[in-house]
């Protein structure tokens, strides 16, 4: 498993589209899920122990900044011939055990996690109303370790960008698993 950075957030920057299936049978694309405030765009899977550290408070945060006009997508983009767990039925596992309150979607070509630049599990990109990049940093600083009074970056970010549709001009990177790319 090797940890890696994600870049320096592009501010501005347009959120490619996409057409997906996710874990509840339904297709979908970036008008799909695109907020009034803001899109959260997440690169998670489910065997990574960054990504296990904060599912229940990414759920938390998540429900929060629904109320605020900024929606969710968390995109699987692993391989998953060498990593099972992250296989289309252990999506929908993991979906309906922490209740997750945004589409959960398998990336089976690696075409979207390659148009997005991600490079990590997790990887956030946050947008504003009109789909600009406005953040691209950590949940918090947490890392693999659970942590119920870490900041939360990644919840205030977003909820400035609903708020003023610009994101914070400081921003750490997000830490985790490098993505399983196919054939490496």
């Amino acid at each position: 498993m090797v940890s890696l950075q994600t870049p320096i957030c592009d501010f501005g920057w347009k959120a490619p589209d996409f057409k997906l299936q996710g874990v509840d049978g339904k297709t979908y694309t970036l008008a799909d899920v695109r907020g009034e405030r803001g899109l959260l765009v997440m690169f998670i899977c489910n065997h990574c122990p960054y990504v296990k550290a904060i599912r229940p408070r990414l759920v938390r945060d998540l429900k929060e900044l629904v109320a605020l006009g900024v929606n969710a997508i968390g995109i699987m983009s692993n391989d998953p011939t060498d990593y099972p767990e992250d296989g289309f039925e252990h999506m929908k596992e993991v979906a309906q055990a922490f209740d997750f309150p945004f589409p959960y979607v398998i990336d089976p070509t690696q075409e979207v996690a390659k148009a997005y630049g991600a490079v990590c599990t997790p990887d956030f990109f946050g947008f504003n109303g009109n789909l600009e990049l406005q953040y691209r940093g950590r949940f918090d600083e947490s890392r693999k370790e659970t942590s119920a009074d870490s900041t939360r970056d990644l919840f205030h970010a977003m909820k400035q960008v609903a708020e003023t549709g610009r994101g914070p001009q400081e921003q750490v990177p997000s830490m985790g698993c490098s993505i399983k790319w196919i054939n490496e």
